[in-house]
Order: structure tokens, then sequence, then C-alpha cells
């Protein structure tokens, strides 16, 4: 099964001899078609025939991965083995589940993780493939677990952002301890990756309590429920 995945990736070999692996043009096609379907996923599972919101969902959704993309372009801090601090990239994602649902939002970070691994791919097995970028992401949707309760999106931030943390601790656990050397593999693994997760996280979170700032999210959130 394995085997098949990389049929649609190209290795490359750097100067240390490490082999990463990048997405071919049948890769990148097919990656397309992925995040078509889970769009269309997207539609199947929120159970509404008000074809105006739904519209208005995809539409949302589409606009988070957008801005999750560009923003994502900004990179203030790119770390040598994956990861970057970014200008929040990942409350996009989180919004759309605070807005939506968790289905819909995991199923939004899950299109983003894919469409990030057309962008910045980096990939050393299928497995961390899919801990790294689909899954991780998929976890920022999870905010929407909170969206009924009190400071709902600050909750459901943090939720989301810590569960595409400990992916990526796992990630680098598995298949990056080499890296750590003398270091304690679980250590190096939590500390790597808290380094561009937590500055991101915590002034979005520092954003997030702003009074106008919240405001205007909940018109956003009105804006986005009326049909």
């Amino acid at each position: 099964m394995f085997q098949k995945v990389f049929d649609f990736l190209v290795a490359t070999v750097d100067e240390g001899g490490d082999i990463s692996y990048y997405p071919t043009a049948a890769g990148n096609i097919a990656l397309v078609v992925v995040i078509i379907l889970l769009f269309v996923a997207m539609l199947a599972i929120t159970g509404t025939r008000n074809k105006k919101l739904n519209a208005k969902q995809l539409a949302f959704s589409a606009v988070a991965i957008t801005l999750a993309v560009v923003t994502s372009l900004y990179t203030i801090v790119q770390l040598p083995f994956g990861g970057s601090i970014t200008l929040f990239r990942m409350f996009f994602i989180c919004l759309i589940g605070y807005l939506y649902g968790p289905k819909v939002g995991f199923l939004t970070g899950v299109a983003y993780g894919f469409l990030d691994l057309m962008l910045e791919p980096y990939v050393v097995h299928p497995v961390q493939l899919l801990l790294d970028y689909p899954i991780a992401f998929g976890c920022l949707g999870l905010s929407g677990l909170f969206a009924k309760s009190k400071l709902g999106l600050v909750k459901g931030y943090a939720f989301g952002v810590f569960g595409r943390y400990l992916c990526h601790v796992l990630s680098g656990l598995i298949f990056f301890s080499v890296y750590a050397g003398s270091q304690n593999p679980v250590v190096y693994s939590v500390a790597y990756n808290a380094t561009y997760i937590l500055p991101e996280a915590v002034l979005t979170v520092v954003i997030l309590l702003i009074p106008a700032v919240q405001k205007g999210l909940n018109e956003v959130k009105r804006m986005t429920v009326e049909s």
C-alpha cells in the first residue's frame, strides 16, 4: 500500500544523504482531486437542504483556506526540519470549525493540509505525510467542539492547535529522532515543535481576547448562519 503512495512522489537526496519526497505532477493532480472530494464531503455531512446556506459554507471554507495559504507565505521563522511561524494561518482553519462545527472544520483542515503538501512538501514516509499534513491541520478544525461555550473560539483554537502540536510531536519522535543527537528524542520533539507553534498560538489568543475582535467575530458568525 505504501509503495502505491510513493508512485505519486519523487525522491531527492540532500547533501547529508537524507532522502525526502515531493509530489510529482500526477501526485499534485491526485491531491487536487482529493481536495475537491473533501469539499463535496462537506456538503454531504451538513444534512441541510438549504442550498444558499451550503453555498455560503463552501464559500467561507474556501476563503479560509485561501487566507491560510496567503498568510503561510509570510513566514516569520522557517525551521530546518519542517515547521514555521506564520501570520495566523492556523486561526483561519480553526474559525471554520467554530462557525460550522468540528466535522466541517476537520475536513477544511484536511483540505488545507493537502494543499500545504503541494506548496511546501517535506515527506520521508507516507505515515509522516499523514501526520504532518492532513491529520495535523485537520485537528485545527476540531475547534468547533467548543463553539457553544463561553470564549468558545479561544478554547477551540487552543484545543485545535494542541491537536496539531501532538501530531507533529509524534511525527518528530517517530521519523526525525535521528536529529536529536545526544538529546532525549521525546524532549527534542516536544521542544522543537513548540518553538514554532507556541509563539503563533500565544499571539493569536492575545488578539482573540481583545473585545473589539470578539465583537467582530461574533458578527462574522451571525453572517455565516443566516440563510
